[in-house]
């Protein structure tokens, strides 16, 4: 079901980047990007799309993977609502082998690149902004790959499982629990990883009382042993040298 303008302005003016637009030009960037609605599961773009364009997630969760050569997902990124992404356009690269796929009910815009840089001429702030979030995930990416050299498989989930926590937990009960619906073919994707390892090390967990899997619902049990497995192969690494 489609947005109403009133709601498209408000999220826009929640997403970062467009926070010192005025309120005439968020409603007519509403008034020009039509949302695009997309259920669990369903595919927003994948390698056949064409076109330069720069996406607004006004609502929901998204995985940006690819396909490797054995035909694995890796995952790239999971863009959090109020993100912008595909911003290889920017450069005139099109998101090439990449698809991009809805972890959530998830509405999302899409700007193309030229109407973007209109934006930025008349707001320099926009691209400041922008500028500061890309070196945030290009930090990010630095310390994804830090974890995936230095650490097994179990402390590599750990360590996923308390960022998900961090972007999504919510109190349920006793627990902790993740609200976002993750198979263990994601989870393996988003830490580089195949999925059987994924498994041996959830039952790790599980033995320990630190994590349970209900219903394709993560819930943390032991916030502080979680936290202790997430760092257990990073600090044998450094005892050792």
């Amino acid at each position: 079901m489609p947005m109403s303008l009133e709601e498209q302005i408000h999220l826009l003016s929640m997403v970062d980047i467009l926070g010192p637009l005025p309120p005439e030009e968020l409603e007519e960037l509403a008034r020009r990007t039509p949302d695009t609605y997309l259920d669990e599961g369903e595919i927003l773009y994948s390698p056949q799309e064409a076109g330069e364009k720069l996406f607004i997630l006004q609502k929901g969760r998204l995985q940006v993977y690819e396909i490797s050569s054995d035909g694995r997902e890796i995952t790239l990124s999971v863009v959090e609502d109020g993100n912008v992404f595909g911003e290889m356009s920017l450069s005139g690269q099109s998101l090439q082998g990449v698809y991009v796929r809805a972890l959530a009910p998830s509405f999302v815009c899409s700007l193309r690149l030229p109407d973007f840089e209109r934006l930025i001429l008349r707001n320099p702030q926009v691209g400041l902004r922008l500028v500061r979030v890309l070196a945030g995930r290009l930090r990010q990416s630095e310390v994804r790959m830090a974890d995936l050299v230095q650490k097994e498989v179990p402390a590599r989930l750990a360590t996923l499982i308390m960022t998900l926590m961090d972007s999504e937990g919510l109190v349920s009960g006793e627990s902790y629990r993740i609200t976002t619906r993750y198979t263990h073919e994601q989870l393996a994707s988003m830490i580089g990883a195949r999925r059987v390892a994924v498994s041996r090390a959830f039952s790790h967990l599980k033995k320990q009382g630190v994590v349970e899997f209900k219903h394709r619902y993560i819930h943390i049990m032991d916030m502080d042993a979680l936290r202790e497995a997430s760092q257990a192969e990073a600090t044998s690494q450094a005892e050792a040298s």
